[in-house]
């Protein structure tokens, strides 16, 4: 008999309280306790701890409904991440069960996805969330997901594919392995615009570890002997998932008239003779990663539009601009700006990120942009 329990309204309300993320050891104890369930099927703890040391799992439990019982091994893990939820069901898949036991996953949060794939591979998993399977095959089985994740919080750093910290994921797309981590604090910092000639402070080599971290356990990162980029295209699509627009603290439109060298040559002398960075939006970088008609207005960014309007030979208008300048820090907008004979552009990703955040049009031209990004990745890791 099959019991599907879709946004399900049981909530344990001694779970509720639980305020941190229980360690191995408690979440065994709330499940010894009866604190975590999947109605209408109970749980009775058999054995745990130092008990079960000799089968290699971390309990042994009796589920109960209707007056059918089926018994498990049970894979506790205190994080959620996708790589202790692909460990956890490798383990089970490979691991030596106990005659007349089936395996069961034990995480503090399941989603949606991950039970469907334990459904699909005959494995049972619970949550501290009240999110749940349990197949027991000729018996019953048990469906229960919906409940929100109250335990999303426990990450190092709140959102490692935004703003600043985004930058550690971004390097890996300029070279998508490195030896140590320090190597890659260095490459980060040599890379952010803003740190070499704006006087930002270099990102911690604490952030970098912390960003690897959750990074590894996203399953984007192997850090295996050398650290090693593993998914570039499920990175691109967190980055963009996540990408926020920089904070704008001024905009201007000008006219502007060079009277021996193009505007992008009279930027690039005026950003090297004031020392103030100047990069291509992502939107007028385009053209050097794919093929989309732009107009004349070339938009960039300066973190003092000040110091540049007043050595620029032009006028503030709106009726036919041909440069338009926006003043902001955001550092991950000047991060690996690529520069040619004449100018600095912004790097293949920030205009990724860009066009995905645009209009339909946009989109279709972020796709030429992903495409190359990722057979460049490709190529270096061949």
């Amino acid at each position: 008999m099959l019991i599907f329990l879709n946004w399900a309204t049981f909530l344990n309300r001694k779970m509720a309280k639980i305020r941190k993320i229980p360690n191995q050891k408690e979440m065994i104890g709330l499940l010894r306790s009866g604190k975590v369930a999947l109605p209408p099927v109970s749980f009775r703890v058999l054995k745990n701890g130092t008990e079960t040391t000799n089968i290699g799992f971390d309990a042994l439990v009796e589920a109960s409904w209707r007056g059918s019982k089926a018994r498990f091994v049970v894979e506790c893990k205190s994080l959620s991440t996708p790589k202790a939820f692909r460990n956890g069901l490798n383990s089970l898949k490979t691991g030596t069960l106990p005659k007349g036991y089936w395996p069961l996953l034990f995480l503090p949060f399941l989603g949606e996805q991950q039970l469907q794939e334990l459904e699909k591979e005959q494995i049972s998993g619970i949550d501290l969330c009240a999110n749940g399977v349990v197949v027991v095959p000729g018996k019953f089985a048990v469906f229960r997901s919906g409940e929100r994740n109250r335990f999303s919080s426990s990450a190092p750093i709140k959102n490692i594919y935004r703003r600043n910290s985004s930058m550690v994921a971004r390097v890996f797309f300029s070279f998508p392995t490195y030896k140590t981590v320090q190597e890659i604090y260095r490459e980060i910092n040599r890379r952010n615009v803003l740190v070499d000639s704006w006087k930002k402070r270099p990102m911690s080599l604490s952030t970098v570890s912390k960003s690897l971290k959750t990074l590894e356990n996203d399953l984007i990162l192997d850090r295996k002997g050398i650290i090693r980029l593993l998914q570039p295209d499920k990175l691109l699509e967190k980055l963009s998932q996540n990408y926020a627009a920089p904070d704008i603290k001024a905009g201007i439109r000008l006219k502007v008239q060079p009277e021996e060298e193009t505007l992008r040559g009279l930027l690039r002398r005026l950003s090297q003779e004031i020392d103030v960075p100047i990069v291509a939006t992502g939107a007028s970088s385009v053209g050097q990663y794919a093929v989309m008609q732009r107009g004349d207005l070339l938009s960039v960014y300066c973190p003092s539009l000040e110091m540049l309007v007043k050595r620029l030979p032009g006028s503030r208008t709106d009726r036919f601009p041909n440069l338009e300048i926006i003043e902001t820090d955001d550092e991950t907008v000047y991060f690996d700006a690529q520069k040619d004979e004449e100018f600095w552009w912004a790097s293949s990703v920030q205009v990724y990120l860009e066009l995905m955040s645009g209009d339909k049009r946009d989109k279709e031209t972020a796709e030429q942009v992903r495409s190359l990004i990722l057979k460049d990745v490709e190529r270096v890791l061949q």
